[in-house]
């Protein structure tokens, strides 16, 4: 049955003779069938074809559609032409960047239109697990959580977001959050096992209930945890502002990526142990205190921005002209803006840690957290630098695939796999070094260059964007630099105990403990 219909979806040779429709169809059954199959070349053919009709006049859900089965295509095609261990420790995987980048297109189209639920679901899922299989766990539940915002009881997200908390819990160095973890994972895992699944996942997921169960104590995976009976803060302001934060997934804290729990409303997320020569003090822990400092305060400054409701006493007695085009000028508004600087430079600090911490030798004018994997080449082509290309330190490995969604104007590092990227790194330039206007939502936008008066008031000058759009888009730099902390701090925990496997015994190492800076020092 499927060869025959392999054959007859292969010999469609002019699908412009089909409705746009019929098109997509098709190609999304050949797009199943060839990988039912095992046939590279009907994979091939279906990508052709797919891309050929992208560049027609389609409809968002057509759109989505196509990116859809482009995006599966293309996670086919990897798991066919790897071997098995090349799917998780090549660093650089083509297939593996189409994958993620026509799954982000296929949910842009979708939220523009009427695009099935199931659908939907199912892009999420995906998405979620290709995030998880490079290391992006922490950005990996979002997507799973999104899919089961639309379908609770949808299996494969249930289940794959309980592997991906097992995986999360593996390279956790705090044990009582290790525990956790992998209790809230079980409990997903089973609740998958009860719904309908195909026969690969049902095998997988019940590999590791076992692995948990052979980890968790029973009398523990039984007994509720109590996540709530903890302390918000002593006001109510401050009660309003660590809920946000919880509700966000913003604190620098794995118990946050479980929900919106009490437990985790505190930042106690840090740089691990890091073995020091004996004349070195202990500057890595400054430096992510630092990071972690200005992090916190983006945060805070953000919200504070989007919370006001009235204008600032600072604000007051500032002439300011109208210029007809509602703009926004307020506190509150440099503090969005101040917030979108600060998160967007934790990025290049986690590379100048990374810079010193992995003994790369980059000039410190050189460092950006685009280009740190690489070696430098006269052509500037992209090579991979050897202490990552033998890594097998799967999150510092999600950090790598982190750096490949932002955009850097250079050869080679044009091409991200997040689709507004070049949008946000303009955005930045035009914070730092230009002119950026922020506007209510009653501008119409970009006028008619036919219109004499329109073009007279337009502000040629200015990078244009609506309050709530630039909100957004603070909130997504937001979630990229805690990601991008958190993978920088397991991640020298994994480096760090694998250079304790390797250290030689006759080496001593003398513990030197850090006292924490008390909060009423913090003035």
């Amino acid at each position: 049955m499927n060869e025959t219909l392999y054959k007859s979806l292969m010999d469609i040779s002019d699908i412009s003779a089909l409705s746009t429709d019929q098109a997509l169809n098709a190609m999304g059954k050949l797009v199943d069938v060839s990988t039912d199959l095992q046939r590279i070349e009907g994979l091939e053919r279906a990508k052709d074809q797919l891309n050929k009709l992208l560049t027609a006049k389609l409809t968002f859900t057509q759109q989505s559609i196509a990116h859809y089965f482009l995006g599966n295509a293309w996670s086919f095609l990897r798991t066919l032409k790897r071997k098995e261990s090349d799917l998780v420790w090549d660093w650089e995987q083509e297939e593996l960047e189409q994958e993620i980048t026509h799954f982000r297109l296929a949910i842009r189209g979708a939220t523009e239109s009427g695009f099935p639920a199931m659908h939907l679901c199912q892009i999420y899922t995906n998405l979620g697990n290709a995030l998880n299989h490079v290391g992006r766990f922490v950005e990996a539940i979002d997507y799973w959580n999104m899919a089961l915002e639309i379908n609770p009881n949808f299996s494969m997200a249930l289940g794959s977001k309980g592997f991906g908390l097992v995986h999360y819990a593996k390279v956790l160095y705090d044990n009582g959050h290790v525990g956790v973890l992998l209790k809230f994972a079980h409990h997903l895992l089973t609740e998958a096992l009860k719904r309908k699944l195909h026969r690969g996942a049902r095998k997988g997921f019940k590999k590791y209930v076992k692995d948990v169960e052979s980890r968790l104590k029973p009398e523990f995976l039984q007994e509720p945890l109590d996540l709530e009976e903890f302390s918000l803060g002593r006001g109510q302001s401050e009660k309003s502002y660590r809920k946000w934060c919880l509700n966000q997934r913003l604190f620098l804290n794995p118990l946050n990526d479980l929900g919106p729990y009490n437990i985790a409303a505190r930042d106690v997320l840090t740089c691990p142990s890091v073995v020091m020569g004996i004349n070195e003090g202990p500057y890595y822990h400054g430096f992510f205190n630092q990071m972690k400092q200005e992090y916190v305060s983006a945060r805070f400054l953000f919200y504070e921005g989007l919370e006001s409701e009235k204008p600032h006493y600072s604000d007051r007695d500032v002439l300011l002209y109208n210029t007809l085009d509602y703009p926004s000028y307020a506190l509150c508004i440099e503090e969005q803006k101040l917030a979108f600087r600060a998160a967007y430079s934790v990025l290049d600090k986690v590379a100048f840690f990374l810079n010193h911490y992995m003994r790369l030798g980059i000039r410190e004018r050189d460092v950006s957290f685009r280009k740190l994997w690489y070696k430098k080449s006269a052509k500037e082509s992209r090579v991979l630098r050897k202490e990552f290309a033998h890594s097998k330190n799967w999150v510092f490995h999600g950090l790598f695939w982190l750096a490949k969604d932002l955009y850097e104007d250079a050869p080679s590092f044009r091409d991200a796999m997040e689709p507004e990227a070049q949008n946000l790194a303009e955005i930045r330039n035009h914070i730092e070094h230009k002119y950026i206007k922020i506007h209510e939502e009653l501008w119409s936008g970009p006028l008619d260059s036919s219109d004499e008066i329109g073009l007279a008031l337009s502000d040629t000058l200015a990078y244009s964007v609506y309050r709530d759009e630039f909100a957004n888009k603070v909130l997504k730099m937001l979630r990229l630099a805690r990601a991008a902390l958190v993978y920088l701090s397991l991640g020298i925990h994994i480096e760090e105990r694998r250079k304790a496997a390797e250290r030689e015994q006759k080496k001593i190492v003398a513990p030197m403990p850090l006292d924490k800076w008390e909060d009423k020092w913090k003035v």
